[in-house]
Formats: structure tokens, C-alpha cells, sequence
């Protein structure tokens, strides 16, 4: 690989972990929200392909270690996939131990990183014999896809009735695209409406907020204490495998193996079935507590980077929730990457090793020693000085400005229509997986519908 381009991905590879330590530090910071329009924007710059990958892995990385940060101090999750440990954290922050619980959580994060890396790239490796089969059945997987996320949600029912009307609503919208000529024939709006999802649930608060009955009925609070102990002193890098004892390094290991396997189901489902189902028989509440959080970021790390090379590697189109949310502008990104010529048409598999390496090993660098030492500060200077509203803005923004580049003024109508329901039914229990993969199959079903 040329040197320049080996250059450019280490200084890509800094900047993701710099920039995804301080978002992961802020709260509420969907991993989706924050990941997917900068991806996008980076793809559509003209970025060497490599260097993308590189951004990418490194930005993950860095944003699942961190997102412990405000879920140990404060018991506030990072973002979704946070969430999950937030219990467990509250236990041992009862017990005067969020450090040991920040501790775990990042510690965890590390050995999902380092078992999912090779476990996906030898996955991947395996799959792609396998790969012209799956693509000839992509419309129907991703409909399968949306029906089998749909029965592992909470909400089954609704779930399951949401598909084909909001299939519908979006083949609806590039209907009129197409009858009013706002784009022409030959191109299918996809990216602002996935991005329109992403800020559904955001757009739906917003909107309440001018709504007199729904404002009414909204809490209202006086500023948050949240108590911060300084941290305890660590001498010299921190090493994951002393944090850890014996096992909850197995435990995290099994986790991330079974993370990597199950790469195309829910991460959250999965994060929190296997977290509470490996630490249950433990009766010391710190000991448990532990097991939990240590085991379920390793998880998250794991299935968050299975779930993006392994389909990128061997399929070339996106079959995992990691895939159709986060990482989805490497699959597609029209005009530079459709489903027929992405990241997987433009490298081989070999090209992927060196992109990863380094983007996972600078993400542990840099990310995970300042992550143990300096937790507390780092909080008290994102909840003090960051806003988590100019953040959300920031991503907003960007949306409105992709809206408007893909199809025009009407699209910005369009993705708001698309973001007030997939909010409103986001809040009624369907998840983003669902959504996201109803997008995907929403021409393939509108004709199933239609006869």
C-alpha cells in the first residue's frame, strides 16, 4: 500500500479516536446519530477508500470505550448501547466504586476489540464463497431481516404491522420524486431518508415541545448534581488483563466470540441476554455487577466490529444492524457507493487487514489509557463545557444539508415526514434494526404489496 495513503490513515485514525473520545463522553449520543453523517461526509469528500475503513474502526472504538465514562460517574448512558449497563453501574457507584466500574467497562471493550478483529476477519474470509448466493436473495433477507428483528423486539405486534406502511411511506416519497422530476428516474433516494430514521426520536422531541398539551405534561427540573471523586492513580499504561481478574477475562472473551457469531442480531438483545445470562449465578452484588458491565462492553465492541467487517468483507451489502445504522455509508453512499460498488467492489481482502490494525490499535492507544486515568475529569469538563445540544445540532445540520444535496429542497419535507414516524413508532417500540431494514426492502415489498 502506498505510504502516503498509510499516512493519511494513521492521522485519520488519531483524529476519529480524539474526536469520538470527547462525543462518547457526551450523553444521549446515539452511536448511530454521531457515526453515520460524518462517515457519510468523509465518503462523499472523495477519501481513499483505506483511509475510511481506518476512520471508521478507530471512531467505534474509541466511542464504545468512552460512552462508560458518563455510565460509571453519573449513570447516564454515553449512548444506546450503553444503556444496557446502566443498572450495574448504579450498584457499584452505590457502592462508592464508579471507578472500578469505569475500569471494567473500558477493560471489557479492550478484549472485545482484540477477539473481534481476528475472529471477523477470519469470518469474513469463510463467508465469501457463500457471498453470490446471499446477494441473490438481498431483497429477501433484508424483508427477513426486518420481520426476524421485529419478533426479537419488545413490542412484537406493532413491530410487525409497522413494516409494510412505512415500506409504503418511503417508496411513496421517491414516487413523487420521480413524478414531479426533482430526480430523475434512474436515482433512488436512500441516504437522507436513513439518515431522516437516525433523528426520528430527536425530531419528535422537538416537535412536543410545540405541542401546549404535550409541553404541559413534560417534567421539569432544576440542574442535576452528580457528585465526582477524583480518580485513583494509576502508575505507568493501564493494562486491561490486571483490571480484569481470570474470569471475567473468560467471560468477556465468550462474550465477544458469541458477539462475533451472532453479528447479524440485535446488538442491544444480544448485549444484555448474554450479560445477565453470564453473570447470573454470582451473589456478591460488586462481584456480579463486574461480571455484567465487563462482559457486556466486551460484547458491544465485539458485535459492533463483526457486525461491520463481515458483511463489508464477504457480502458487500449490509446484513447486520451494525451495517444498515452506523456503518452504513460504506455500503451506500450514492453517487460514490451503491450496493453494486462499495467498499467490498474497490478492495480486496487482504486490503482490509492494514486499515483495521491501525485503526485499532491507535484507538486503544490513545483512547483507552486516557479513558482509565482521566474519567473523571474528562466528564467534568464535557458536562461543563460541551453542549450536548449544539452537538445534536451539529448532526442535524448536516442532515438537512444531505437532504438537500440528494433531491432537493422538497427531500428536507420529505426526510422530516420520514423522521416524525419512524420517531413516533420508535417510541411505540420499533427499533431502529426494523426500520432500517424496511428501508432497505421497501421497493422489493411495495411490489409484493401491489399484486
Amino acid at each position: 500500500m502506498d505510504f502516503i495513503v498509510v499516512v493519511q490513515m494513521v492521522v485519520a485514525a488519531v483524529v476519529a479516536a480524539i474526536l469520538y473520545t470527547i462525543i462518547g463522553v457526551a450523553p444521549g449520543t446515539d452511536e448511530t446519530a454521531v457515526l453515520a453523517p460524518i462517515t457519510l461526509a468523509i465518503v462523499l469528500m472523495g477519501v481513499h477508500p483505506a483511509v475510511i475503513l481506518c476512520f471508521f474502526i478507530s471512531a467505534i472504538i474509541a466511542k464504545k470505550l468512552t460512552d462508560s465514562i458518563p455510565v460509571a460517574v453519573a449513570g447516564i448512558p454515553g449512548g444506546v448501547m450503553a444503556a444496557p449497563m446502566v443498572e450495574h453501574a448504579v450498584v457499584l457507584k452505590a457502592h462508592g466504586r464508579p471507578d472500578l466500574s469505569m475500569r471494567k467497562m473500558a477493560s471489557g471493550s479492550v478484549i472485545g476489540t482484540l477477539v473481534a478483529v481476528p475472529v471477523s476477519l477470519f469470518l469474513a474470509s469463510a463467508l465469501v464463497p457463500l457471498a453470490p448466493v446471499i446477494k441473490v436473495y438481498a431483497n429477501q433477507l433484508f424483508l427477513f431481516g426486518a420481520v426476524f428483528l421485529a419478533l426479537m423486539a419488545r413490542e412484537k405486534v406493532v413491530s410487525l404491522l409497522s413494516i409494510i406502511p412505512f415500506a409504503l411511506l418511503i417508496q411513496g416519497l421517491r414516487h413523487l420524486y420521480w413524478g414531479i422530476e426533482a430526480v430523475p428516474k434512474t436515482t433512488t433516494v436512500f441516504t437522507s431518508f436513513f439518515l431522516g430514521i437516525t433523528i426520528g426520536p430527536m425530531i419528535v422531541n422537538i416537535l412536543e415541545l410545540f405541542v401546549s398539551s404535550k409541553r404541559k405534561e413534560l417534567l421539569r427540573y432544576s440542574y442535576k448534581e452528580i457528585t465526582m471523586r477524583e480518580d485513583a492513580k494509576i502508575k505507568g499504561i493501564p493494562n486491561p488483563f490486571k483490571i480484569l481478574d481470570r474470569k471475567e477475562i473468560a467471560s468477556s472473551t465468550l462474550g465477544s466470540l458469541i458477539g462475533c457469531l451472532t453479528f447479524f442480531m440485535s446488538p442491544v438483545g444480544m448485549t444484555i441476554f448474554l450479560g445477565e445470562t453470564l453473570a447470573s449465578r454470582i451473589k456478591d452484588p460488586i462481584q456480579k455487577a463486574a461480571r455484567a458491565i465487563s462482559t457486556m462492553d466486551a460484547l458491544t465492541n465485539a458485535t459492533y466490529v463483526s457486525g461491520t467487517l463481515i458483511p463489508l468483507i464477504a457480502l458487500g451489502v449490509p446484513l447486520s444492524p451494525m451495517a444498515i445504522g452506523p456503518a452504513n455509508a460504506l455500503f451506500n453512499a450514492p453517487p460514490r457507493f451503491t450496493l453494486e460498488k462499495n467498499l467490498h467492489h474497490v478492495m480486496s481482502t487482504g486490503d482490509y487487514i492494514l486499515p483495521v490494525l491501525i485503526g485499532a490499535a491507535i484507538a486503544l492507544a490513545i483512547t483507552y489509557p486516557i479513558t482509565v486515568k482521566y474519567s473523571t475529569k474528562i466528564c467534568r469538563f464535557v458536562f461543563r463545557l460541551v453542549s450536548h445540544e449544539a452537538l445534536l445540532g451539529l448532526f442535524f445540520g448536516l442532515v438537512v444539508m444531505l437532504a438537500y444535496m440528494e433531491a432537493g429542497f422538497i427531500n428536507i419535507w420529505g426526510v422530516m415526514l420520514v423522521a416524525l414516524v419512524a420517531g413516533t413508532i420508535n417510541r411505540w417500540g420499533v427499533n431502529y434494526g426494523v426500520q432500517f431494514m424496511t428501508l432497505y426492502c421497501a421497493a422489493y415489498l411495495s411490489k409484493l404489496v401491489v399484486f
